[in-house]
């Protein structure tokens, strides 16, 4: 039997990460493609792209790392390109939700941009119901609860992220239960150019969420605070402001953090200097997130193990923060605490998560 007071490590310990139940809360549609997917995809929609696996790889996998956050959001012209059609964006939700399964995520948010969807035609609301049948039925299939999360782009024109607010909440009883507004962050920093679309969705019943801090440090973090949201994506400056950090708590606003992510965009200049320790133990509300399962090339599981071997996250504290996830997730009661049960249980008999008294 394993002494808790020494730390796990190597196999034991990336076992015992791949075993551990998990949630999800920050994870991109588009950046999570099947690299087989892409290519079935490429073929029978006459995509001009890689017809090799190992072409198509190269394609969707972005470099490690970027020169900036503008060469990562180019890993997705490909993606969104061959997911233009109804059938397509049904498979690939449904394919997703597959996958996380298989690494142990019992509780999964997906968000997408339904904007980027229709530039073939599709209607719009057709693109929306397309992923809520394919989120339904994986999660059906698999067991994992399955929550979407509408995004809005930075770049898009104010009235179109409006009826596209007006649009996604009609689907709440559809799964669809978030609003996020993501994009270019340097081009257009001004998250309140796009006030009466979170307005729409608040009022719709979405809750809401917004990317922030990809470019513009602990300020545009601050910015982002403007729109009231329960969330933010990404914000790792924040730990550069104690005074933020001090509102974060204060105001209860959760970081979806995804350290991986944020140094291949040059957000971080390594792994292990991301501020997602340092911002837990000072008291920040945090969720450790992937971000894209094939732009980043990573597992849950994989980040998990990062945030340990690399960052310095201790067990207990991981678990924490996989477990804090459920709280501050955008689902209904009813569904989070027999999940929440569910975690605990499993927690409860491993003396490796416990906190040190």
């Amino acid at each position: 039997m394993h002494d808790p007071s020494t730390p796990l490590d190597g196999a034991p310990l990336r076992r015992l990460i791949e075993a551990m139940p998990k949630a999800e809360l920050h994870l991109h549609l588009d950046g999570s493609l099947r690299v087989d997917t892409a290519l079935e995809l490429a073929r029978t929609r006459g995509i001009d792209a890689p017809r090799d696996w190992a072409g198509m790889s190269a394609a969707l996998i972005a470099p490690m790392p970027c020169a900036d956050q503008a060469e990562l959001l180019r890993a997705f012209d490909l993606p969104i390109a061959l997911m233009q059609d109804a059938d397509a964006l049904e498979r690939i939700t449904g394919e997703l939700v597959e996958t996380k399964a298989g690494d142990g995520v019992r509780y999964v948010e997906i968000r997408w941009g339904p904007l980027l969807h229709v530039s073939g035609g599709l209607a719009l609301t057709d693109g929306i119901a397309a992923v809520c049948r394919g989120a339904q039925d994986a999660a059906h299939r698999t067991g994992t609860i399955v929550r979407l999360i509408s995004t809005a782009l930075r770049s898009h024109e104010p009235e179109a992220n409006l009826a596209l607010a007006e649009a996604a909440a009609r689907f709440r009883d559809q799964g669809l239960v978030g609003w996020d507004l993501a994009g270019p962050e340097e081009a257009f920093p001004d998250p309140m150019i796009h006030a009466a679309a979170f307005e729409a969705a608040r009022d719709g019943g979405l809750r809401i969420t917004i990317h922030a801090g990809e470019w513009g440090g602990a300020a545009q973090v601050r910015r982002a605070l403007e729109v009231g949201p329960e969330r933010i994506a990404h914000g790792p400056g924040a730990g550069d402001d104690p005074e933020l950090c001090a509102e974060l708590i204060a105001r209860r606003v959760t970081l979806d953090l995804c350290p991986t992510s944020n140094w291949q965009a040059g957000i971080v200049p390594s792994i292990a200097d991301h501020p997602l320790a340092r911002l837990d133990r000072v008291g920040v509300s945090v969720t450790l997130n992937t971000d894209d399962r094939t732009v980043s090339d990573l597992t849950l599981s994989e980040e998990y193990l990062n945030a340990v071997a690399t960052i310095g996250l201790t067990l207990p504290e991981l678990w924490a923060m996989d477990r804090r996830a459920l709280d501050v997730a955008f689902s209904e009661e009813a569904d989070l605490e027999p999940l929440r049960a569910e975690f605990d249980a499993w927690g409860a008999g491993i003396p490796d998560l416990a906190a040190a008294e």
